[in-house]
C-alpha cells in the first residue's frame, strides 16, 4: 500500500477545467439566503453519501468515484476529515445532522493509532487502523485538521471529550517541532512522520498555530500561547513572501518551494486574527487585514481563485469570515457565495448532484465534501463565524 497518494499530484487533477471556468463572466447571481445556502449544503451532502460512502457500515468513504484500479477499499486521512467536517458544519445550522455527526466522529477514529508512531505519541493514521486496514504515517497537518474541528464542536456544544482529543492532538504537532540546530532554518512543525518528507510547511504550522491559540482562549494555559508563538514567528521569518503571502514549504538543506495556495494563506489570517483577540494588540489585526487583502487580490481580482483546489478554498474562505467576525465587513463572505456559486452552477451533474474538476467525469470525496462545507458555512449566521478556522 502506497503511504500516501502526493497531495501535489491530487491537487493538479482538475486544475485545467477550473482555469478554464475562471475565464467566465463574474457570477451575478443574488447571495445566497441562509435557506438556499442550507438546502444546497443537504443535497450535496446528500449526493456524497449515496455515492462515496462505504457500504460495509464502517462510517468511512471511498476516495473517489469512478475508482481507480489502485484505489484502497477507503480514503485516507485528509479526505475523511473533510467529509467529517462537511457534516459538523451542517449540525451548526440543522441539529437533524447531529446523529449523521455522531457516525462520522466514530469513523474518524478507525485513523487513530493509540500506540504512536515516530514521537510516541497518539494521533490520526494516514489510512484506517485494523480491521480496516494496516494504518499509515501521520501526518501533522491532517492531526490539526482534525483537531482543529473538535475544537469548533466544542465552542458550539461544549463536548469535553471533543476538547480532550484536540489537546491530544497538539500534544503530538508540539513533537514534531524540529529540534536540529544543524538544519537550515531549524525550527518548524515537520509535514509528515514519514522518512520520505522531511520538509517543514506552512500548513504544518500555521493550523498548529491555529489549533493552540483555540486551546489557550478555551484554557487560559501560557504554554499553548507560547507554542502558537512559535509556530507563528518560524513561518513568518522563513515562509512569507515578499508579496506578503506564504509560501508551500522549506527542506532541510533551505530550499523553499514557492507555490501559492490558497489555503497557505487562509490560515495565516485566521491565526493572526487569533493573536489579536489574545493579545489585543491590534498590529495582529492589520497583519491579518493585509494577508487576507492580498490574498484576495491574488486569487480572486486577478483571476487565479479558479486554479486552486476547492478543498483549499473552503479552509481559505472560513478563516476570511473569521476575520469578518471582528471587522464587520462582507468582502469575503459575498466573494465565498460567489465562487460556490460559479462551482454549482459550472461543475455541479444535476442527476447525481455531484460536483465534477475535470473533463473525466470523476468526483473525489473531498471534493464534494468541501463544497458541503462552503454552502453550510454560508447558511451560518454572522455571530457562529467566530468558531471558525
Amino acid at each position: 500500500m502506497s503511504p500516501r497518494p502526493s497531495r501535489r499530484v491530487m491537487i493538479g487533477s482538475g486544475l485545467a477545467a477550473l482555469t478554464a471556468t475562471a475565464a467566465a463572466p463574474s457570477h451575478a447571481a443574488e447571495r445566497p439566503g441562509s435557506a438556499r445556502a442550507l438546502s444546497r449544503a443537504t443535497a450535496l451532502y446528500a449526493a456524497l453519501r449515496g455515492h462515496l460512502d462505504a457500504t460495509d457500515g464502517s462510517g468511512l468513504v471511498r476516495e473517489q468515484v469512478p475508482a481507480a484500479a489502485d484505489d484502497n477499499p477507503y480514503s485516507y486521512e485528509w479526505p475523511f476529515s473533510q467529509v467529517h467536517i462537511a457534516a459538523l458544519d451542517l449540525t451548526v445550522m440543522d441539529r437533524e445532522f447531529e446523529p449523521e455527526l455522531a457516525r462520522r466522529a466514530a469513523a474518524q477514529e478507525h485513523y487513530w493509532n493509540a500506540g504512536g508512531g515516530t514521537t510516541k505519541l497518539p494521533g490520526y493514521a494516514s489510512y484506517p487502523v485494523a480491521p480496516y486496514g494496516a494504518g499509515g504515517d501521520m501526518f501533522y497537518d491532517d492531526n490539526e485538521w482534525v483537531g482543529l474541528a473538535k475544537v469548533q464542536r466544542y465552542l458550539q456544544t461544549g463536548d469535553a471529550a471533543a476538547l480532550a482529543r484536540a489537546k491530544e492532538i497538539f500534544a503530538l504537532v508540539r513533537s514534531g517541532w524540529d529540534t536540529d540546530s544543524g538544519h537550515a532554518a531549524p525550527g518548524g512543525v515537520f509535514w509528515t512522520q514519514a522518512e520520505w518528507s522531511q520538509d517543514r510547511n506552512t500548513v504544518s504550522n500555521m493550523p498548529g498555530a491555529q489549533l493552540a491559540l483555540r486551546l489557550h482562549q478555551i484554557t487560559g494555559e501560557a504554554g499553548y500561547l507560547d507554542w502558537a508563538r512559535r509556530f507563528h514567528d518560524w513561518t513568518n521569518t522563513h515562509l512569507r513572501s515578499p508579496n506578503g503571502l506564504y509560501w508551500d514549504h522549506l527542506d532541510l538543506r533551505g530550499t523553499i518551494e514557492k507555490t501559492l495556495w490558497s489555503y497557505n494563506q487562509g490560515v495565516p489570517v485566521g491565526v493572526a486574527v487569533l493573536l489579536y483577540q489574545v493579545t489585543r494588540d491590534r498590529a495582529y489585526l492589520r497583519r491579518a487585514e493585509q494577508v487576507a487583502a492580498a490574498a484576495y487580490a491574488y486569487y480572486v481580482t486577478q483571476g487565479r481563485l479558479f486554479t486552486q483546489p476547492v478543498y483549499f478554498n473552503s479552509i481559505f474562505f472560513k478563516n476570511l469570515l473569521l476575520l469578518e467576525s471582528v471587522t464587520g465587513k462582507d468582502t469575503y463572505h459575498r466573494a465565498m457565495a460567489d465562487y460556490a456559486d460559479r462551482v454549482w452552477d459550472t461543475m455541479r451533474d444535476p442527476a447525481t448532484g455531484l460536483v465534477h474538476f475535470d473533463s473525466s467525469g470523476g468526483t473525489q470525496a473531498i471534493q464534494q465534501a468541501a463544497l458541503v462545507q462552503l454552502y453550510a458555512v454560508l447558511a451560518w449566521p454572522r455571530a457562529k463565524w467566530r468558531i471558525l478556522y
